[in-house]
């Protein structure tokens, strides 16, 4: 498995080694070991799974506040989408940055998105499906979020993007100068 990261600190691309022959192929998706020496100790304790049967649906962009803050290790397992992060961590040298990947089965890549981080995605084909290990327990109460067209963040979605495709919650998330201080950025 490939670990690469990137200028914002914290957010990693992982990258399994698929071996295959005429059958298919085998790939190791995770391993607690390589995953603490790249991303530090987090545990996983629930795997979600989201579909989105339209091309352009847009889904983002959220986080969990404390104390039920949320890492997410976010992978395709079909069809295609551009998934991004967004750094929330007030005082971080890249507060309002964002990184995106195409994530599809073919290609295999995870992205870890640790706390601090607001998360999103557009599905690039019909009936995308996401899957993403978690690392607490979903909680309405720290259910957050930020708006996904954010021009202070500007995050370059693909032409595809349907705003029509929005959740009433995503439609309503606040701008980034809005929200209060969720995560503080240390070094």
């Amino acid at each position: 498995m490939e670990i690469h990261g990137f200028d914002i600190t914290g957010v990693k691309l992982l990258t399994p080694r698929h071996i295959g022959d005429d059958r298919g192929y085998f790939a190791e998706t995770f391993r607690a070991d390589r995953f603490a020496q790249h991303c530090g100790q987090h545990a996983f304790v629930q795997d979600n799974e989201s579909m989105s049967g339209k091309a352009g649906t847009v889904r983002g962009l959220h986080f969990q506040s404390d104390p039920h803050a949320q890492g997410k290790l976010v992978r395709c397992t079909a069809g295609a989408l551009f998934d991004v992060a967004v750094d929330i961590r007030l005082g971080s040298p890249t507060y309002g940055q964002w990184i995106a990947q195409t994530l599809t089965p073919a290609n295999g890549k995870q992205l870890w998105i640790p706390p601090g981080f607001a998360h999103g995605f557009c599905s690039l084909e019909p009936n995308t499906v996401i899957c993403y290990k978690v690392t607490d327990y979903y909680s309405a109460d720290c259910d957050k979020g930020v708006a996904w067209n954010d021009p202070a963040i500007g995050v370059t979605w693909p032409d595809i993007a349907d705003p029509e495709t929005l959740s009433g919650k995503d439609r309503r998330q606040p701008l980034l100068s809005e929200l209060p201080t969720y995560f503080a950025w240390s070094q």
